[in-house]
């Protein structure tokens, strides 16, 4: 999801690094789970999420899709996100101690609160959101244990392929506008992204990056 912001307003001020230090440690966020009530439809998944939802879960695309997550509309694209409990107005995977339950494996916006990223020239740097959360303690911490990934690097790499190819799509979109055209698309990436289940014994990089090479193969020729 795009968002046109003015960082000064939002951050410290400051761009941060994979090994960098950042005020972003919430000390197990005790007592408070304020980050995961009220989003709506804002926790969009990438196909690195789903894999990690799957295999958390052991569920596929479709049994996730039966109240876990959803297909929404983002800037024209067909993209999943986690459902919100409507009661509760919180996200369903909160337990009864208001603990969240995948948090072994959950998605990657969450990882990253209360970080954001900042695209510039073919690269991204984080911030520090400083209105979002409101725990006031907190401590610093290396963003890439913040984030708490394996294989930093390659998730880093996947996330900016992700985001400009998705940016690459977007413009195709907006150039066809025939709604034959942008649906065959869209379901299109769907399967091939999210539906067609990525091997758990086999790397997921290496995976995904054969898939976007089809994709953009795809899309090249539907563009010429």
């Amino acid at each position: 999801m795009i968002r046109e912001v003015d960082l000064d307003e939002i951050s410290d001020g400051k761009r941060y690094h994979a090994n960098d230090l950042v005020k972003a440690d919430c000390n197990d966020c005790i007592n408070c789970n304020e980050c995961c009530t009220g989003m709506g439809n804002s926790i969009i998944l990438d196909p690195y999420d789903i894999a990690l939802l799957s295999s958390g879960l052991e569920l596929s695309f479709e049994h996730l899709m039966n109240g876990k997550i959803e297909l929404n509309l983002v800037d024209g694209l067909i993209l999943p996100n986690l459902v919100m409990d409507s009661e509760r107005e919180q996200c369903l995977f909160l337990n009864q101690q208001g603990r969240c339950s995948i948090h072994a494996f959950r998605p990657g916006i969450c990882r990253l609160f209360p970080l954001g990223r900042v695209y510039e020239n073919n690269s991204f740097q984080y911030f520090l959101q400083t209105k979002e959360c409101r725990k006031t303690n907190r401590t610093k911490i290396k963003v890439k244990k913040w984030i708490g990934l394996p294989n930093f690097r390659d998730y880093e790499s996947f996330v900016l392929h992700w985001h400009d190819f998705l940016l690459e799509v977007q413009r195709i979109i907006r150039e066809h506008a025939e709604a034959a055209y942008v649906k065959n698309l869209n379901l299109y990436l769907l399967k091939l992204f999210y539906q067609t289940r990525y091997e758990a014994d086999s790397d997921f990089f290496s995976q995904f990056d054969q898939r976007l090479s089809m994709a953009k193969d795809y899309v090249g020729s539907l563009s010429e």
